[in-house]
Formats: C-alpha cells, structure tokens, sequence
C-alpha cells in the first residue's frame, strides 16, 4: 500500500529500526492541509494550504503494526491525493490524529522533524512552516 508520510516517519532509517522495511520513496505534497504540531504532527485541513511529505510503499500489516504503537494509535487512515516531485500523482493512506485529540506543544519533537525534513530537501516553505514552532 502507499502510505503519504508527512512527520518523523518520512526518516526511512527510523522505519527500519521499527520493524518496517518502506520502499518507493517518492517526495511529495498534499494540497488543503497544513502541518500542526502538537505532541507529534499531524495535519489540519486549510484551504490553498500545501503540505510535503513522503510517499512509500509499505504492506498492509507494517502500517497496522507502525500505527498501533501507544504513541499513535489514535491516528486513523484516509485517503489523499499526492503531488509526486518527480511528477503525476498517486492516492495513498495518510494517517492522522483527529483534531479534537491534538494536544500540547512539543519543541522537541518540532526540531527532530526540522531535523528530517531538512536531510530529505524539503522545500523552504517546509521548513519554515516547521520553525513556526520552536520557542527559541
């Protein structure tokens, strides 16, 4: 299945040592939604807003297993359409944290992702919607 990653599971490397064995990486955006950060990320929707992230391909029994982790078994799958970078575009699952469980602020969490979106080459625009949420 492809699954549209937009937070620390974009680091395939991190996927790995969960068990996980993503392939097809393919950089990506979704249009609509932008990023919210919270404990962890996860996406709102906002009309004319764009959203990057990474398409990968994963077996149906990775994504239930990734997402059954404490941390996020909360989020539940829906269908986006993603911009691929190297053209076209492809429908994948897309987990995410229904806003009314979003809650707290984590810095930490923010800089790791700064940290992953910038060794991927995200855009700018990525990275700055990211830095929106460092204190300092």
């Amino acid at each position: 299945m492809k699954v549209f990653f937009y937070g620390l599971f974009m680091d395939q490397e991190l996927l790995r040592k969960l068990g996980v064995a993503p392939s097809n990486a393919v950089a990506g955006f979704v249009e609509g939604f932008e990023l919210c950060i919270g404990e962890r990320a996860t996406l709102q929707r906002r009309p004319g807003a764009k959203l990057h992230g990474v398409v990968m391909d994963l077996d149906n029994a990775e994504a239930t297993s990734l997402y059954s982790e404490g941390s996020v078994a909360d989020y539940v799958p829906e269908i986006v359409n993603v911009e691929l970078a190297n053209g076209g575009s492809v429908e994948a699952t897309c987990y995410n944290l229904p806003a009314e469980k979003v809650t707290g602020a984590n810095e930490d969490y923010a800089r790791s992702l700064f940290e992953v979106a910038s060794k991927l080459g995200m855009p700018k625009t990525c990275l700055n919607q990211i830095s929106t949420y460092f204190k300092s």
